[in-house]
């Protein structure tokens, strides 16, 4: 077969543009963002919020976004790093099921309060496990609840997955999210168990197993662990622990800047000179040295 040149041309990068490529990749899933950001006409480009939810390997990010031609811009942002600053001690727990619950209520209340409403949209403020839909005001002078879709991107949505956990917590936190109870934890199939709930908003389901790898193998238990039991965090101070976050999140949930330094500048290396400078440059020094070997 005859060799083929690859030329990148027009045509090449309209089939190869970010879109596809992303696709290819698997990091978007268009066919729902293309539901999540269309917008009626008779709106008249007014942003439709999205609940941005992600989970790495340590933390739980989450963001309240809409999408512009541009690209998408951001109204809030808030994560489980950010739990240490509000009274968890060390750095532990930072993206189970509890953390994500407590990463949406600080989501909500963060977006509230920057745009006016945590006054008059307080959200659950008794975190019992029961299912939860915050209202419009009756006052048609007043604003309405804020609004928003959920954004889980390419997680898996299985019942008590952590995303819910990050929705379960706005929802408490006073955002307006279309929802469904089937995707909280619960005990029976297609059931809501609010006492079951709640354990996990508090971290009960982590107290139980701290108990149980105890009993089985302490030695495990005090590797696995290590961090909790540095903390004096066991089963029994477990939810006193997550009601003092959730009770300073309430407190005040804005974003404080941290005090870093800006980098140092980076030296920039001259340019490189071309063949004609550097000839002329040696010519310099050769008519230089001649001069100084005639004095």
């Amino acid at each position: 077969m005859a060799f083929v040149k690859l030329v990148k041309n027009n045509a090449h990068f309209k089939r190869f543009q970010t879109k596809y490529r992303r696709r290819r990749e698997g990091k978007t899933d268009y066919r729902a963002r293309k539901r999540l950001i269309t917008q009626a006409k008779n709106k008249f480009n007014t942003p439709k919020y999205r609940m941005i939810v992600r989970i790495s390997n340590r933390y739980c990010y989450t963001q309240i976004a809409w999408a512009t031609l541009k690209g998408d811009r951001i109204l809030c942002q808030a994560s489980s790093q950010e739990l240490q600053k509000y009274g968890l001690p060390g750095d532990f727990g930072l993206k189970n099921w509890t953390a994500c619950y407590a990463t949406g209520l600080l989501l909500a209340r963060r977006v509230l309060k920057k745009l006016g409403l945590d006054d008059k949209y307080e959200g659950q403020t008794e975190m019992d496990g029961e299912d939860f839909m915050v209202e419009d005001n009756e006052d048609d002078q007043e604003p309405n609840a804020f609004k928003v879709c959920l954004d889980v991107g390419l997680q898996t949505t299985s019942t008590g997955a952590r995303v819910f956990g990050a929705l379960k917590g706005a929802l408490d936190g006073g955002l307006h999210i279309p929802h469904s109870v089937r995707r909280f934890p619960c005990g029976e199939k297609d059931g809501h168990d609010a006492e079951l709930l709640r354990k996990y908003i508090f971290g009960g389901h982590v107290g139980e197993y701290m108990e149980q790898m105890e009993e089985d193998d302490e030695e495990l238990y005090k590797t696995h662990f290590a961090r909790y039991i540095e903390n004096d965090v066991t089963n029994d101070n477990m939810e006193d622990t997550w009601q003092a976050v959730y009770d300073k999140i309430r407190e005040d949930p804005t974003h404080k800047k941290s005090d870093r330094k800006c980098p140092a500048k980076k030296l920039r290396r001259k340019a490189k000179l071309s063949a004609s400078q550097r000839q002329n440059r040696v010519n310099q020094k050769i008519a230089s040295f001649a001069k100084k070997q005639a004095e």
